[in-house]
Order: structure tokens, then sequence, then C-alpha cells
């Protein structure tokens, strides 16, 4: 079992800047070799894959419309993920889920586990 908190979001002006962070908690073996990423739910649209970062490999994926503009970093020792997103839009606006699994995921295969979400608000 692995359980993720998020912390950051907030209120930010168009063009501005926000960092979202996550820390993972639980299995030490489940932690040991283990994604972690985003995703985020607009209003009005399905749940849409943000990025991810893979724990061992380090390589990192993003979602088309995000790409450029948001930077996701991992520190292993504190078994954290962020997400720094930079050049914001209003069509940024909504929930972001930091998730997990032992498996990668993506677009087509949602990750097992999820924090609860934090909110981003992205003003005109």
């Amino acid at each position: 079992q692995v359980q993720l908190v998020e912390s950051g979001g907030g209120l930010v002006q168009a063009g501005g800047s926000l960092r979202l962070s996550c820390t993972a908690s639980g299995s030490e073996r489940i932690l040991s070799d283990y994604s972690m990423g985003w995703f985020r739910q607009v209003p009005g649209k399905v749940r849409e894959f943000v990025a991810a970062r893979r724990w061992s490999r380090g390589l990192a994926y993003y979602g088309d419309s995000v790409k450029g503009r948001f930077a996701i970093s991992r520190d292993n020792a504190k078994n954290s993920v962020d997400l720094q997103m930079n050049s914001l839009k209003p069509e940024d606006t909504g929930v972001y889920y930091c998730v997990g699994d032992t498996l990668d995921f993506g677009p087509a295969r949602p990750p097992v586990s999820w924090g609860m979400g934090t909110q981003v608000t992205v003003s005109s």
C-alpha cells in the first residue's frame, strides 16, 4: 500500500508559475521502483494525463498540452515528486492529482494509486 499526499496549488494569473509537490509513503519494497506523476481533472473534461517520472530509470513523460511548460522532478531520498508549472493558462485550471504505480502508466493506462487532489486556478 502506498499513500500519496499533495501540497502546493492555489490561484495564479495567466502567464505565472506554480509548483506542486507530492510525497509517497508506505511499503519500501514498492517504493524502490515506483513511477509517480500527475493527472488533472479540468471542469467538463475527462481526467487528463499531465506528467510521469519513472523512479529508477528517471525517464519523464508529458501530456501534449503541457509539453515545454511543465517539468516533473523527483527526489528518491524523500520519495517525492514535484511539478513545476510555468506559463500557466486559464485552461490549466483544475484539480491536480498525484498518482503512482509499480507499472508504467499514461493516458491509456491509469495508475493504481491516487492522492486526494489539489486545486489549481489560473485567472485570465
